[in-house]
């Protein structure tokens, strides 16, 4: 497991959970859009946390474009022991 990268990506999808908090709370003209496009770069950083939490410091270096659609794919229930 490289803690590094599980690091990188959770640091970053908390950052974005607060500031998606933030324009939540805010009463501006934060919608829907905004919403859909936060929650995505949320979504973004968590799988790719669980997804590519075996990688190699030179694997996520050199990631390709497939790499990275994997990496962004949510988990099934069975490997998160959900079902």
């Amino acid at each position: 497991m490289n803690r590094a990268i599980i690091l990188f990506h959770l640091r970053e999808a908390a950052e974005q959970l607060t500031e998606t908090i933030q324009n939540l709370g805010s009463g501006g003209d934060y919608g829907a859009e905004g919403f859909k496009v936060d929650m995505g770069h949320l979504y973004h950083h968590v799988n790719t946390a669980w997804n590519g939490r075996d990688q190699t410091d030179a694997q996520h270096a050199r990631c390709t474009d497939e790499g990275f659609k994997r990496f962004r794919r949510f988990p099934v229930e069975s490997e998160l022991f959900l079902d």
